[in-house]
């Protein structure tokens, strides 16, 4: 992604110091993240939520956890100590300092993986100004000759050298992407509404090691734990937030969910979701419109290439009518 490799991004990542002058250790934490039942759930759910984001927005959750370790080595030291606390949210080269720590080794899918309890877990760092006896780093790699994630991904992101074309991942896509989903990269969307867990189901190391958490942080939200597709597609302008205050979910705004939420229809050829999908064509959002009518066009019903018809005739925006005229052919 672009903004991570941006000439200040990359220098600050190079040294901790340009972001703590005083920084002398760093604190690698992993927290796990798996909620109880989320695989017997999901395998049956018509759209799916990544195992992450089911709970709490781990920001929020991991930063406040890391301000109390913080001020616990304080104590310990019985002096104020200059700190700073990440998770996700600044210039930090995560995986490598957790492997520089101990916990694990990046595997092919860049994921960092512990050989106790695989790759759900989440990483956190604080930067102290004080030093501490470092553990001895994870030198090994047991990925071994396994390809199974690679040839998993259904967008084929994950590269060589452990690394991932960021704008094809599915998780890319269904978040951090703003606009238009590539057509080409839609049906590898299958029924994630919000990002993806398969290259982690299909490593052995969590098949075999990895176990759900009881922390009630990451517990699945009643309405995740088997995603209603309908109740996306009908997410309203004022009142779409509700559900999803501190939830990971917020990301993307309404119109990214609904949007994913078209995708995911498209992709079922879900005709009980036909009523919703047209109701969306009248929607203030032109990329919800868009996909919309996609998914409409893969449903292939009358009722929809009426519909669409309808729509061409009062439609401005370029993109959308581009979209509805795909889809009529």
């Amino acid at each position: 992604m672009g903004y991570l490799a941006t000439e200040r991004a990359l220098k600050r990542r190079e040294d901790p110091r340009r972001i703590l002058p005083e920084c002398k250790s760093i604190i690698v934490t992993g927290t796990s993240y798996l909620p109880r039942n989320h695989f017997a759930a999901s395998e049956k759910a018509s759209a799916r939520v990544a195992s992450y984001a089911l709970g709490e927005d781990y920001h929020d959750v991991i930063a406040s956890r890391l301000e109390e370790l913080a001020r616990a080595v304080e104590l310990l030291v019985g002096r104020s100590i200059p700190y700073k606390v990440y998770t996700d949210t600044g210039p930090i080269l995560e995986r490598d300092l957790a492997q520089r720590a101990g916990i694990g080794w990046i595997g092919k899918n860049s994921c960092l993986i512990n050989p106790d309890r695989g790759s759900y877990f989440l990483l956190g760092e604080i930067l102290l100004g004080v030093s501490l006896q470092p553990d001895p780093p994870f030198q090994s790699d047991h990925c071994g000759s396994c390809t199974r994630c690679i040839e998993a991904c259904p967008t084929q992101c994950i590269l060589a050298e452990r690394t991932v074309d960021a704008n094809r991942c599915v998780s890319y896509l269904t978040i951090e992407e703003k606009g238009v989903i590539p057509h080409e990269l839609r049906a590898g969307v299958a029924n994630w509404l919000f990002g993806c867990d398969i290259c982690q189901q299909v490593c052995p190391w969590n098949k075999r090691f990895a176990r759900a958490t009881g922390d009630p942080a990451f517990q699945a939200r009643p309405q995740l734990q088997a995603p209603d597709l309908a109740a996306f597609l009908e997410l309203k302008p004022e009142s779409w937030l509700s559900g999803f205050r501190h939830s990971p979910l917020e990301r993307p705004r309404r119109r990214g969910l609904v949007r994913n939420a078209a995708v995911v229809a498209g992709n079922r050829a879900d005709t009980s979701q036909i009523e919703a999908l047209l109701n969306l064509l009248s929607d203030p959002e032109p990329i919800v419109r868009g996909h919309a009518a996609w998914a409409i066009g893969r449903l292939d019903v009358s009722a929809g290439n009426d519909a669409l018809q309808e729509a061409l005739e009062s439609e401005e925006d370029p993109y959308v009518i581009e979209e509805i005229r795909n889809a009529l052919r």
